[in-house]
């Protein structure tokens, strides 16, 4: 077993811890807006576009009914005959509250298939969102502390002398080596 542990960079450790916090830093609004692009897309089909078609059937309903009351008066008339024009403006009209209507049937389809399609990729989303939120925060506080053992047993390895560099320690002499005085020999 060796005698110390074989680091051989720290700042290979803090680049990591370094690129952890960049990674935090653009994974939650990322996945935040994922989360609000989800509920934007729910809150389009469920208000802004049924409130459209809602009040576009209205709006061609009441066009509907006032060619077909036309129609009906210039057909009780004996005056006028009923003209292709007339019957053409009931036609136009029927097809456009037809499409209303379809549209409609398609926004309650989509709003229900947004849900069943969108709702299991959600969940993937907020549990990963949670995992960013919680269990990165603690890996980065784990790594800088993991950083601050390794500087310190750093420190001891080094021979306890905090403020001492490298360069000046290992100038001192080694306890192997004999004093001067030894190797002169006897005077």
């Amino acid at each position: 077993m060796a005698d110390r542990a074989q680091v051989t960079s720290v700042e290979a450790i803090e680049s990591f811890r370094s690129a952890l916090i960049l990674f935090l830093s653009k994974a939650r609004p990322a996945l935040e807006e994922m989360a609000n692009e989800v509920l934007r897309a729910r809150q389009w089909l469920q208000n802004d576009q049924r409130r459209l078609w809602e009040g576009e059937m209205k709006a061609r309903g009441k066009k509907l009914e006032r060619a077909k009351a036309e129609l009906f008066s210039v057909s009780m008339s004996k005056i006028q005959e009923v003209s292709a024009a007339q019957q053409l403006l009931v036609h136009r009209a029927e097809v456009a509250v037809d499409e209303a209507q379809q549209k409609l049937a398609m926004l309650k389809k989509w709003d229900r298939e947004l849900d069943n399609r969108a709702e299991p990729l959600v969940k993937q989303v907020d549990q990963f969102q949670s995992f960013v939120t919680t269990e990165i925060p603690r890996a980065i506080a784990y790594i800088t502390q993991v950083i601050k053992t390794l500087e310190a047993y750093a420190d001891v390895s080094m021979g306890g002398l905090p403020d001492a560099s490298p360069a000046t320690k290992l100038e001192q002499p080694s306890s192997d080596a004999a004093p001067d005085s030894a190797k002169e020999g006897p005077a």
